[in-house]
C-alpha cells in the first residue's frame, strides 16, 4: 500500500507528505489547460501551413497563416508564435501528406476549441479543415463523403 513520505518537521502522530504544501507545483485551471492545448494545436498546424507555403504558394495559405498566427499570439498573451523561414525545401514533400497532417491538427484544435467555447479559433480550425479536406479531394486522396 502507499505510505506517505514523512518529512524531518512531521513530529505529530499525523504524518504530512511533501505535496502537502502548495507551492511544490504548479496549479493551472481547466481553461489555462485548454487554452495551452488549443496554442499548441494551432502552433503547429502553423508550421504546416508554413510548410504548404513554401512548396506551393498561395494567398490562401498565406492569409491562413497570419490568422492562425495571430490566434497563437492571443493564446499565448501576446507572444507570437516561431516561424520557419519560407524557403522551399530542397526535397519537396508530398503535399498530400502535408494536407493530411494539416486537415488531421485542424481537427484537434476544433475539437479543443468548441471544449473551451472559443469561437474565433473553432470557425478557423473549420475553415482550415474545409480548405484542407478540399485540397485532398482535388488530388484524390481523399473522397467526397469523408
Amino acid at each position: 500500500m502507499y505510505e506517505p513520505i514523512r518529512t524531518p518537521a512531521s513530529r505529530g502522530s499525523v504524518p504530512t507528505t511533501t505535496a502537502d504544501t502548495p507551492a511544490d507545483f504548479p496549479h493551472r485551471s481547466r481553461e489555462e489547460e485548454l487554452d495551452i492545448q488549443l496554442a499548441g494545436h494551432l502552433a503547429a498546424l502553423l508550421a504546416v501551413t508554413d510548410e504548404l507555403r513554401a512548396t506551393a504558394p498561395s494567398a490562401d495559405l498565406d492569409t491562413a497563416a497570419a490568422r492562425l498566427a495571430q490566434q497563437v499570439a492571443r493564446l499565448r498573451g501576446g507572444r507570437t508564435p516561431v516561424r520557419a523561414p519560407l524557403a522551399a525545401a530542397p526535397d519537396k514533400p508530398r503535399p498530400t501528406a502535408a494536407h493530411e497532417r494539416a486537415h488531421a491538427l485542424a481537427g484537434r484544435a476544433l475539437l479543443v476549441a468548441a471544449s473551451r467555447a472559443d469561437t474565433s479559433a473553432a470557425i478557423l480550425a473549420a475553415q482550415r479543415m474545409d480548405a484542407h479536406a478540399a485540397a485532398l479531394v482535388g488530388t484524390g486522396e481523399l473522397s467526397a463523403t469523408g
